[in-house]
């Protein structure tokens, strides 16, 4: 037996391992949410399954190589189809979450079973002193490589699916190799042989047919056509195309829809904006969509926008994308925008420069990644940035749905040493929407609202301020990086309504 190919087939198959693990990680915090807890559970449950696998290989004395290549076979087979049928078990049954743990025992159990087969393969072959340790440095430099590998290359460049299918195919071929490498200590080589190709070959037409069969899956979760679908480092990115116009969806979760994005845009851009002592320098934290954007350019005293948006995918999007480039009014291209494609607390920390009006449009705070742009430390930063006149804004989720949710964002404001007035806004494809006003204190009001919008008037617009019972203000912890609680609350008040 060749040791080195033996010790590069550990690389491998640990290499496998983990991706798989990071992959059904990703998938259940991509159609489930919260990634926190799905990741926590999906790597315990994993590491779980491993220890079992482990305690079972005791119980294996006889053909130790032919039970190393089924296994191998198996981890292919296992692992290579998880992404393509969870997502089609979500898609299209009730049962997403005994699949998904199913998945995650399964696999867990099998390559658990990998490294104490081949420690004992080549317990005779090897010092036992130098086998463990060697057998374990390629093992954990595998582990590295796909932490590496998952989000820089293989999500962005293949996508789950058929990074899933790529990986089984890989295992397929270490156990076809195997067969080589183990030849002298198999009873039935060719026979392994011949169910590694068949494998081999399943595994091909599946990682060919990869993208059609994401396209299928995503068309089952969507009640609309998906006209464009792309996966980045960051997130993955769905286009539909339906009776009303097109929605934009992140991650699964609807971002606009074309049909009523003005509501929720003028509302958003158009009361710091007439509030502001002067609106020459604009900032926009998020907003890739540009459609933020094409508000703001509706004031002719506007010299120039800086809009950070962590995602080049989102802003090629909307630039290149001919619908979108339309809605928003090309305004990614226009000669007052600079688009800087950065992590937004990143951008604060690194500057100096002031603005007269910062519009904050991220995501709802769903997880803790987003969570930290809607703490005491990120307003922080936001209020340093703001010139003396200046006006800020930032969307804050629904006071109807999530109303704790909301009024921690308001409480947190505060606690950052803002002046703040929060309002909201129907938005029939996200019901009550939030926003907050803030400023260093209560700004007077500076300029009329631009002609040619579509929701807003002057007695909408003073309309926006006023609160039902249902919507009125609860009281709600200060959201801190050390705690985040309002992942907590969000997480806790739109589960009662999905």
């Amino acid at each position: 037996m060749n040791k080195t190919l033996l010790f590069i087939t550990v690389l491998v198959i640990a290499t496998c391992g983990l991706i798989y693990e990071l992959i059904v990680g990703a998938l259940a915090s991509y159609l489930l949410g919260d990634s926190i807890t799905q990741f926590s559970t999906v790597i315990g449950g994993y590491l779980f399954a491993m220890g079992i696998g482990s305690y079972l290989s005791r119980f294996l004395d006889k053909g130790l190589a032919q039970r190393f290549v089924e296994v191998e076979l198996g981890v292919a087979l296992v692992g290579g189809l998880c992404a393509p049928v969870l997502f089609l078990t979500f898609a299209l049954t009730n049962v997403f979450t005994v699949a998904l743990y199913g998945s995650v025992l399964a696999i867990g159990t099998l390559v658990g079973l990998e490294i104490p087969l081949l420690l004992r393969i080549l317990k005779d072959q090897v010092k036992f002193k130098d086998l463990v340790s060697q057998v374990l440095t390629f093992d954990y430099l595998g582990a590295l490589v796909a932490s590496v590998c998952f989000p820089l290359f293989f999500v962005p460049k293949l996508g789950l699916v058929r990074t899933s299918l790529f990986f089984g195919l890989l295992n397929a071929l270490v156990g076809l190799w195997s067969t080589w490498l183990l030849a002298p200590v198999l009873a039935h080589p060719v026979r392994l042989r011949v169910k590694a190709v068949a494998l081999s070959l399943f595994l091909v037409v599946g990682l060919a047919l990869g993208e059609r069969l994401t396209t299928f899956s995503e068309e089952q979760l969507f009640a609309d056509e998906v006209v464009n679908a792309t996966t980045s480092p960051y997130q993955r990115i769905v286009l539909t195309r339906g009776k009303r116009g097109f929605s934009l969806f992140l991650n699964g979760n609807l971002q606009f829809a074309s049909v009523d994005e003005y509501r929720y845009h003028e509302s958003l851009v158009h009361p710091p904006m007439v509030r502001a002592g002067s609106v020459e320098r604009v900032l926009i934290l998020g907003g890739g969509d540009g459609l933020a954007a094409r508000e703001v350019l509706r004031y002719p005293e506007v010299q120039s926008i800086t809009l950070v948006d962590l995602d080049p995918a989102i802003t090629g999007l909307a630039t290149r994308y001919e619908e979108l480039a339309t809605l928003n009014h090309h305004s990614l291209t226009n000669p007052k925008m600079r688009v800087i494609n950065t992590d937004a607390m990143k951008f604060l920390e690194e500057g100096d420069s002031l603005f007269d009006v910062i519009i904050i449009d991220f995501p709802d705070p769903n997880n803790f990644a987003l969570g930290k742009l809607y703490t005491t430390g990120f307003y922080k930063l936001v209020k340093k940035r703001l010139a003396k006149d200046g006006v800020g804004v930032i969307q804050s989720t629904s006071p109807l749905f999530a109303r704790r949710s909301f009024w921690c964002v308001d409480n947190t404001l505060k606690a950052a040493g803002f002046w703040t007035q929060p309002y909201h806004a129907l938005v029939p494809s996200f019901g009550e929407w939030g926003y907050v006003l803030v400023a260093h204190e209560a700004p007077p009001r500076h300029r009329p609202l631009p002609e040619g919008l579509s929701f807003l008037d002057e007695p909408t617009l003073e309309g926006l301020t006023q609160f039902s019972l249902d919507m009125s203000p609860l009281p709600a912890e200060v959201n801190r990086l050390n705690n985040q609680v309002l992942v907590h609350y969000y997480e806790e008040e739109w589960r009662r309504w999905n």
